[in-house]
């Protein structure tokens, strides 16, 4: 008889934590550990080493995308490691994000509406399992409908922020140059971040990765994607 395929579990709400263990149970996956904290989900795979880790994206502490997060971060410690993400709405930055992650082998991104379809999902886990890739059919069309243009979704102060933000400008320094608050760049910058899709992280300078999407799209545009263009 060939191994089970062993799996880490990782959902805050407890019902449907429990249920999930049961699914995957009926069809040969081995549920090595269930755990409702993303902290907790880090410890439990560094523990257990699971051939594949069924993460929700939005997990305590944070009930952000810290599911998220810790995964791709494990994804850097063990490259083997399958991962199916679980998510409530399509975030198509979110599938990004983890696609982006090790060789974008072995990961699923599934809105949790398809879990309903059991035999299915459980075929879509030994994809993943196997090193395939799994994106939900609504995620995939909203990546394709998303503009070209990374800086298309800016609005024009936004884009006035950032061209300031990549000359290497403190939020000080932008506010006193286009007389606003250093409260108004903040939110302008936490705004031009979250349209970027440039997901919070410590290990990852956001600012920097900016000003690196925005001098990319200049020069791509010829120079043009400033202010005004």
């Amino acid at each position: 008889m060939p191994a089970l395929t062993r799996v880490v579990l990782a959902e805050d709400e407890v019902l449907l934590r429990e249920g999930l263990a049961s699914l995957l149970a009926r069809f040969d996956f081995e549920v090595v550990a269930a755990v409702g904290t993303a902290p907790a989900l880090r410890d439990a795979v560094r523990a257990h080493e699971p051939d594949l880790l069924v993460t929700d994206i939005r997990m305590p502490p944070g009930l952000r995308d810290d599911g998220l997060r810790t995964a791709v971060a494990l994804r850097a410690e063990q490259p083997r490691l399958a991962v199916m993400v679980l998510s409530q709405h399509v975030r198509a930055e979110y599938a990004s994000t983890l696609l982006a992650s090790g060789d974008g082998r072995g990961v699923g991104y599934l809105l949790k509406d398809r879990v309903a379809e059991v035999a299915e999902f459980a075929g879509q886990l030994r994809t993943v399992t196997g090193g395939g890739t799994v994106v939900d059919p609504d995620v995939v069309r909203q990546l394709l409908h998303r503009p070209r243009d990374p800086l298309a979704a800016l609005s024009p102060r936004e884009r006035e922020v950032l061209v300031l933000l990549a000359e290497g400008r403190s939020n000080a320094a932008i506010a006193a140059r286009l007389h606003v608050s250093d409260a108004a760049v903040g939110k302008h910058v936490g705004n031009i971040l979250a349209k970027l899709g440039l997901l919070p992280s410590d290990d990852t300078n956001r600012r920097v990765l900016a000003a690196i999407t925005y001098l990319a799209a200049d020069a791509g545009a010829g120079g043009s994607a400033g202010p005004g263009s």
